[in-house]
């Protein structure tokens, strides 16, 4: 016969998640309509991030520049991400850690100078 009271700590830590992450989504909802600062209008329901309204017709064209500043962006960041991790240990690596990392960021710069003559980095 299996004991399944071994299996009751696994039930409270998950009963005990549950609870939590429903309180965290529900709580501020409920209190902000408590509140009174729950009175959406134009503004506040407005397009922020994207560029673009969300609910418009998904056919419809829209501008590029946004995804290729973003994808920039990430791109920069992860140089950010490699350099830390090198610069910390660059002095026990030697002269091929610091040759070939000279070479990954001259790489990048190109890519930079490149997107900068086609004029990626421009918003009219």
């Amino acid at each position: 016969m299996v004991d399944l009271s071994q299996y009751l700590p696994i039930l409270l830590f998950l009963g005990v998640a549950l609870l939590l992450s429903t309180s965290f989504v529900f709580t501020p909802m409920l209190v902000s309509r408590l509140t009174g600062t729950n009175k959406p209008n134009p503004d506040k329901l407005a397009e922020y991030e994207c560029g673009f309204p969300a609910f418009e017709d998904p056919r419809s064209q829209f501008d590029v520049r946004f995804y290729l500043v973003a994808i920039l962006f990430i791109v920069f960041d992860l140089e950010a991400a490699f350099l830390y991790p090198w610069a910390v240990s660059v002095f026990s690596l030697g002269w091929t850690a610091w040759i070939a990392m000279m070479i990954f960021i001259a790489e990048l710069a190109l890519g930079l100078v490149y997107a900068w003559k086609k004029g990626a980095l421009e918003w009219e």
